[in-house]
């Protein structure tokens, strides 16, 4: 929710859904004095990551809409928000933003792992899809990240 509202602030902003990287970074660092124009240039790197922004020749492009964002008054994002969150980090938030209970996913997933000697990255996929949780993103990052692992 953070990430996604301080991304969408400088489109909301402007009024727009398409802005050029730095004056998303001024925006966030000059306008709103949220963050450093570094951390700025980091939450690009994070949001498109998370794939909320889209890069489009020299423009960063929203994959949402950041109208139908609510920002609430006085917000300030967490620096958490500039962490990119690991594939196991992400499978896990979608299992718990369906219900599932973080203690018992993680054992889930776990024993999952064990049982077949995969990555806790593969087994947490395996595990999301088996309870009918979309997690492609992630699933796609995991067999990249298993393919490169063998080269």
């Amino acid at each position: 929710m953070s990430l996604e509202a301080a991304v969408a602030a400088p489109f909301r902003d402007r009024g727009c859904e398409r802005l050029g990287e730095g004056e998303f970074v001024v925006a966030l660092s000059l306008d709103r004095d949220w963050f450093t124009p570094d951390q700025a240039k980091r939450l690009v790197d994070v949001a498109a990551g998370r794939g909320l922004l889209s890069r489009e020749d020299d423009a960063l492009v929203a994959a949402f809409d950041p109208a139908s964002v609510t920002i609430p008054d006085g917000f300030v994002p967490d620096e958490s928000v500039l962490r990119e969150q690991s594939t196991f980090e992400r499978v896990l938030s979608a299992l718990t933003d369906a219900g599932v209970e973080k203690q018992a996913a993680v054992a889930a997933i776990n024993e999952r792992q064990r049982e077949l000697g995969v990555t806790i990255e593969a087994a947490a996929v395996l595990y999301a899809r088996g309870r009918g949780v979309a997690v492609a993103d992630a699933a796609e990052r995991a067999l990249t990240d298993l393919t490169d692992d063998e080269r």
